[in-house]
């Protein structure tokens, strides 16, 4: 293309992002939300808004190592800088070619995110992300440069640099510019400085190699040493305030042989392989963790069905709770947090809203508990991708040094999702059955997503990515630190890549090919409705996988039961009231004791019910032992009834009532004796049917009519709760429609606000609406009606929100101008009184 022929440079943001397309001003709306919400009015208002520090600090935030790297060369460069330049800084004097190779799609990355503009002759920063990223002496630039000769000189007397200029074997000038300008051109000559540093004392040399990698600055007493006193003579050294020095950014990158960085990256680091699995063995091994995430939830669940722990009054677990319930689950504290958490995500518990406000199941747990154990899996793990309360976190400070606990307020961190998707992607990136190595994917992180300032102890990303590691292989996402086929469709991934004989993929159909800068980009987060269509895919792959559940246990004569695996749902609820859960693994060992039998009992069963139930579900005979144990216990179970007065308690046989009123243990209860077979008590039914068990008997409640309260588990559900929605991580990306409206609406408002307007027209500032009287407005409107022309106005809804806008009057009357509406591309109506004025189009506007 000839000189000629090609289009201008733009002067500004603004025409720049004017100059491209409707695709590529799309993808930066998409990865730059913020930038339309609210819809700018057109593409300046969306210019300036890209230039705003809080955008510029979010994109920044968003770039990885390289392309930041790239913005931190650029704001050392000259401004505009040419290519060459850029180049310079980021591949040194030696022309890295792996740099060389990624260069390109480092400064297209940043073009696209509108953080450079310009044609390669003439790249700028904007003007933000300069301030922000440029050396100065209270922000040290990430680069360790400092400021240039013509910075650093900016105080200083033109005499004092004359003398530098002659020291350093200059001829010197009639003016400080001109001196200032030698004294650059020398620093910026290799040949030149080389000889002159040829000459330098040996202890010099040193004192720049300790100030050429950052922070250039140093000190320096009112009679340096004779060292110090060589380089400030010669300028290599400047002073910047009284008794501080700094490095001129020219003298450094001398010694740095051009290079801005101490170590560019621009290749992200590769995702190695630790262990490799057999991916049956892998996927075996989740499937045997998913089914554990559903017992220890459904024991979860099933411990709090008749209410759980009490809310505290600053909202979640006390710790004692969270203690108790660890015990309950025999799994850490840390773990039994994040069961909990995983629960309320998922919509299976939540608070009763009561006066005596606790935590209890859901009616959701009830549907639940109805599904396949596959559909179950699927919901636990698809609200933990998307859930943004991260139970990592609970035992930690919050910023006010309060202790942050489970289910409470302040563990929600908006970048967990995304985090969480990205190790489960990089995992998907390599061959199956492969288990990553966890630092080579918190440092693939870390490229990605750099530390602000490198800071180690604020690099919450990596403690999402640790946790996220760890907590997919609890819910068998993963087996044996490998991404499972199940885990795999989860993320809606292609199938693995082969394994390479060279190296390890380093991400979701993102292999390091020899150049960089084509590497294709890394697997997305999927829509809601591609994630349910991903779950359902996943829940069908797991199914197959997960253990059949038994209809049978195995009594033993110890009084004990074991189920030698998972047990069908209505065996599992029966033997769970009959029986205590003595000891978990690959089998279950249930214990009968008294007060497990009463339990039974007390929900309404007989103690010939209980037998039929054991004979049925028993593959060995029913051991005589506990048959006795029912028996006995069935005898004694309701021969003594407890009702209200506070309470009382009655029976046939008064000897049993002597024999209360005889212990001592029973005198905290109150009683006294109302008649020969009837007691009253002070403490409530509750309490007093407690303290009777206490002392060996086996009380039932009774109702007001006399007749035996059964007690039946399941009985406190709290009302219908929504599951906790997700902490968005800034604006939401838009979808596809409302991103096209908002492209529209930005191309119809720069339509209105760059359409050249006819000579006589009242002239307009930029960004403002025109302004006309009312009578000069109608006459215009009329006479547009007559001759068809269109005119550009301004104009104020009913909200407040000012416009501009390109019409062609149809029709004037009765207060409202009917007209086309070329920015809405549709007919519409305006009240004359909200239109702020008009102006006539040029005859050639397009």
């Amino acid at each position: 293309m000839s000189t000629e022929d090609r289009p201008p440079a733009p002067r500004s943001l603004a025409e720049a992002l004017r100059a491209r397309g409707d695709a590529a001003l799309g993808a930066l709306l998409r990865s730059r939300p913020d930038l339309i919400t609210p819809v700018p009015t057109d593409l300046t208002q969306l210019a300036t808004r890209a230039g705003t520090r809080a955008s510029v600090v979010r994109a920044l935030e968003r770039l990885d190592r390289f392309a930041l790297q790239t913005a931190e060369a650029l704001a050392v460069a000259a401004d505009p800088a040419d290519y060459g330049e850029l180049l310079g800084l980021m591949a040194g004097d030696d022309a890295d070619p792996a740099v060389v190779a990624a260069l390109p799609h480092a400064v297209d990355l940043l073009r696209e995110q509108a953080l450079v503009w310009g044609d390669d002759d003439r790249l700028r920063l904007v003007r933000t992300a300069r301030e922000l990223l440029a050396p100065s002496p209270q922000h040290p630039s990430p680069t360790g440069l400092g400021p240039t000769v013509r910075e650093a000189t900016a105080g200083m007397s033109p005499g004092r640099i004359q003398e530098i200029v002659a020291t350093a074997g200059l001829a010197s000038t009639h003016d400080s510019v001109s001196a200032v300008t030698a004294l650059a051109g020398l620093f910026t000559d290799r040949a030149r400085m080389a000889a002159l540093l040829a000459g330098a004392p040996a202890d010099s040399v040193e004192v720049l190699e300790r100030l050429v990698w950052g922070p250039p600055y140093g000190q320096v007493t009112a009679d340096p040493a004779a060292r110090l006193r060589w380089l400030l003579d010669r300028g290599l050294l400047l002073p910047t305030a009284p008794g501080t020095v700094v490095l001129p950014r020219e003298v450094a990158l001398h010694l740095r042989r051009g290079l801005a960085h101490r170590v560019p990256e621009p290749v992200p680091p590769v995702v190695e392989a630790a262990t490799v699995h057999r991916p049956q063995v892998v996927d075996s091994a989740a499937a045997g963790q998913a089914y554990t995430a559903l017992a220890t939830v459904e024991e979860l669940l099933k411990d709090w069905d008749e209410g759980g722990p009490a809310v505290m009054r600053a909202g979640g677990l006390s710790v004692r709770d969270l203690k108790r319930t660890a015990v309950a689950l025999d799994v850490p504290e840390p773990a039994a947090a994040f069961w909990v958490e995983l629960a309320y995500a998922a919509g299976l518990i939540a608070s009763d809203g009561e006066a005596d406000e606790r935590y209890a199941a859901t009616p959701a747990y009830d549907e639940w508990l109805e599904q396949p154990p596959a559909e179950r899996w699927s919901r636990l793990v698809t609200a933990w991708l998307a859930a943004t309360r991260t139970a990592g976190l609970v035992g930690g400070r919050d910023a006010k040094d309060r202790t942050l606990s489970a289910l409470g307020p302040g563990l929600d961190r908006s970048a967990a999702p995304e985090v969480r998707h990205r190790v489960l992607a990089l995992l998907a990136g390599l061959p199956e059955g492969a288990a990553p190595a966890a630092g080579s994917v918190l440092a693939r992180l870390r490229w990605e997503r750099p530390l602000r300032g490198d800071r180690r102890e604020d690099d919450l990303r990596g403690r999402l990515a640790e946790w996220a590691l760890s907590e997919a292989e609890l819910l068998g996402v993963t087996g044996r630190g490998a991404l499972s086929a199940q885990g795999r469709a989860l993320l809606g991934a292609p199938a693995a890549p082969a394994p390479s004989p060279v190296a390890e993929p380093s991400g979701p159909g993102d292999k390091l090919p020899v150049h960089h800068h084509h590497r294709p980009a890394p697997l997305a987060p999927l829509s809601p409705a591609e994630q349910a269509v991903a779950s359902a895919a996943a829940a069908r792959l797991v199914a197959p996988l997960l253990p059949e559940p038994l209809d049978h246990v195995l009594l033993q004569a110890d009084l004990t039961a074991v189920a030698p695996g998972p047990l069908r749902r209505p065996l599992a609820d029966m033997l769970g009231v009959l029986a205590d859960v003595e000891s978990k693994g690959g089998a279950t060992v249930y214990r009968f004791t008294p007060g497990s039998v009463r339990r039974a009992l007390d929900s309404g069963q007989a103690a010939s019910d209980l037998h039929a139930f054991l004979a049925a579900h028993s593959r060995t005979p029913v051991p005589q032992p506990l048959t006795y144990l029912i028996d006995d216990v069935a005898r004694r179970h309701g021969h003594l009834r407890v009702g209200a007065a506070s309470a009382y308690v009655r029976c046939d046989d008064d000897a049993v009532l002597s024999e209360i009123l005889a212990d001592k243990r029973s005198a905290g209860l109150g009683l006294r004796r109302l008649a020969p077979t009837v007691l009253a008590a002070q403490a409530d039914p509750a309490g007093l049917l407690e303290g009777l068990r206490a002392l060996g008997f086996a009380p039932a409640a009774e109702s007001a009519e006399g007749d035996v309260l059964i007690t039946r588990a399941l009985a406190h559900r709290t009302p219908p709760r929504t599951p906790p929605e997700p902490v968005p991580d800034g604006p939401p990306v838009p979808d596809d429609t409302l991103l096209s409206a908002a492209l529209r609406a930005i191309r119809a408002g720069d339509l209105a606000s760059t359409t050249p307007r006819k000579p006589g027209s009242a002239p307009v500032a930029a960004g403002e609406l025109p302004r006309t009287g009312a009578a000069e407005t109608l006459a215009t409107m009329q006479a547009a009606v007559l001759t068809g022309e269109a005119l550009w106005i301004g104009y104020v809804n009913a909200e407040g929100s000012a416009s501009q806008r390109v019409i062609a009057p149809v029709r004037v009357e009765g207060g409202f101008v009917t007209a086309y509406d070329h920015t809405a591309d549709e007919v519409r109506t305006y009240p004359l009184h909200r239109i702020t004025g008009v102006a006539e189009l040029a005859d050639d506007a397009g």
